[in-house]
């Protein structure tokens, strides 16, 4: 009798070593499976932002050709239907538009002016607030939103930034009857402001001259290129 206690004992004994045991793997593989699901979650959410990452870098990066306004055009199908809807609504062509936005930021988003030097090599303050594709300055930009009540328009958005330039150039057209497909006037009040222009404070800058020359020659030779591509990226546009 004493020794069927005495194995009751050892029995019940292995009998909860035993649960004990499972119960310590149960716990044990719940605790794995969710350090093994937060590793997955973990790499998806980086994956998800690479990914986003990879996205954006490339929606902004400027076209890998910007002297050719078909090759900018074809890589770039949004912008072609942006420039599109610029001209179509401020009537100033898009080769005028592009040539402008190429010399003011050779199409880099977030361009600015380079910084002036302080004793010829200490980096300083920049010039003006000019920013984005068109280089707008602070206050020229707050003036287009609430004319042309695009409220959100952001100067680092290529859309906003050539509708920015058809509004700049239409104005210019309206209060100083500068023609809609003259580059080289058309960029010297866009320098200088139509304030500026009407007053000839280009006239001594020969720099300045010089570049509203480059610019000028750029739409011209621009607008040539797209008559024999335009067909094509009309066939096309749509699928962007």
């Amino acid at each position: 009798m004493l020794q069927q206690c005495r194995d009751d004992v050892i029995l019940q004994v292995l009998a909860s070593y035993i649960i004990n045991a499972f119960r310590g793997m149960h716990r044990l593989s719940i605790t794995l499976f969710r350090k093994r699901e937060a590793r997955v979650r973990a790499c998806s959410l980086l994956l998800g932002v690479l990914w986003i990452v990879v996205i954006t870098a490339c929606a902004t990066a400027p076209p890998q050709n910007v002297e050719n306004i078909c090759a900018i055009f074809e890589e770039k199908g949004d912008w072609y239907k942006a420039a599109k809807k610029s001209e179509k609504k401020w009537g100033t062509p898009k080769h005028v538009q592009m040539s402008i936005i190429r010399q003011e930021s050779s199409f880099v988003f977030d361009a600015k002016p380079p910084r002036n030097k302080l004793f010829g090599f200490i980096p300083w303050k920049r010039p003006s607030n000019a920013y984005g594709y068109a280089q707008a300055l602070d206050s020229t930009w707050e003036w287009y939103k609430d004319d042309s009540g695009r409220w959100f328009a952001d100067r680092d958005d290529f859309d906003d930034a050539i509708d920015f330039v058809g509004w700049y150039t239409n104005m210019s057209n309206k209060t100083e009857g500068i023609s809609k497909w003259d580059p080289y006037n058309q960029y010297l009040a866009y320098h200088e402001g139509q304030v500026g222009w009407r007053r000839g404070t280009y006239k001594k800058k020969s720099w300045l001259k010089e570049t509203a020359r480059k610019v000028d020659y750029r739409a011209r030779e621009w607008g040539a290129q797209l008559q024999r591509c335009e067909d094509d990226l009309d066939d096309g546009w749509w699928i962007f």
